[in-house]
């Protein structure tokens, strides 16, 4: 065989298959998304390594619209709620935070070696995760604070308007860390990464980012007797709720009325929480 064409033969070969392995080979994940080259999220590269603050937010006493009469069953019916003034955080509680309350109390650790791209969730300012809810529980109370209660929670999302998402514009999916094609956020995200996803008080992170865990055991009647006036929620149960969509859960799952339920020793990477307080300043809904 000429020993032209044999070269030939072999570069020829050695191209094609230079482009089958560009063509295969994948980068890791990165926290880079859709929305970051919009403008309306940041990636890990783009935000500060120094650990955020993460104030309490008040909320002024007075009614606001709980639940949904075209959400699932357990959300009706829908109704208005009185609340007392409270406070709760701005953002979820970061991996800085609890990291401080593991090394102060000795706590179990929320993560552990087995956990898959456990590099992509440890960014300082990134929400705890794999935190169940007694862990959420002692790490409020550590703190001289609480779990919100469920309709604190869903008024502090949503405001008085009784809105669906805390954006008052069309419904994109690219305002918050939902799972999906559309979502291209593929861990967790920066605390305040979305700006859309603000609630009327200045929260963020309620829709997407993290499902969140809150004080009430759950029932799915509870709303039908429930007061309207400070709901505590049941007095037992065998499954507490969790409330949020998170970067691996849909989009429908993050509206401000939507309801999960888990035990209460639930862990999971798609779980964290935030904290509240009660406040003694008669602040009243204007």
């Amino acid at each position: 065989m000429d020993k032209t064409f044999v070269r030939v033969y072999s570069l020829f070969i050695l191209f094609f298959v230079g482009i089958g392995l560009l063509m295969i080979y994948k980068a890791p994940p990165s926290h880079k998304t859709d929305r970051a080259e919009q403008g309306t999220a940041h990636t890990l590269g783009e935000v500060s390594q120094s650990p955020l603050e993460n104030p309490m937010i008040p909320i002024p006493a007075g009614e606001f619209i709980m639940g949904a009469e075209d959400g699932g069953m357990d959300e009706q019916p829908q109704r208005n709620v009185y609340l007392d003034a409270f406070a709760i955080q701005k953002y979820e509680v970061m991996q800085h935070e609890y990291n401080a309350f593991v090394e102060g109390t000795g706590h179990r650790k929320p993560l552990n070696r087995y956990v898959k791209n456990i590099e992509y969730f440890n960014h300082v300012n990134q929400p705890a995760i794999y935190v169940s809810w007694l862990d959420a529980y002692d790490y409020c109370a550590w703190r001289g604070f609480r779990l919100p209660t469920e309709a604190e929670w869903e008024k502090a999302a949503r405001g008085t308007e009784g809105l669906s998402w805390p954006w008052r514009e069309k419904f994109e999916a690219s305002f918050a860390n939902f799972k999906g094609d559309s979502d291209q956020g593929v861990f967790t995200m920066v605390a305040g990464s979305y700006k859309k996803d603000e609630s009327p008080y200045g929260i963020y992170d309620m829709s997407g980012n993290v499902r969140e865990w809150v004080q009430d055991w759950y029932n799915d009647q509870y709303y039908l007797s429930a007061p309207i006036k400070n709901p505590l929620g049941p007095q037992a149960g065998e499954e507490k709720v969790l409330r949020g969509s998170s970067w691996r859960d849909s989009l429908y799952a993050g509206r401000a009325s939507g309801r999960l339920k888990m035990t209460p020793g639930y862990r999971y990477e798609g779980v964290g929480f935030r904290c509240a307080q009660t406040v003694n300043v008669d602040m009243e809904e204007r």
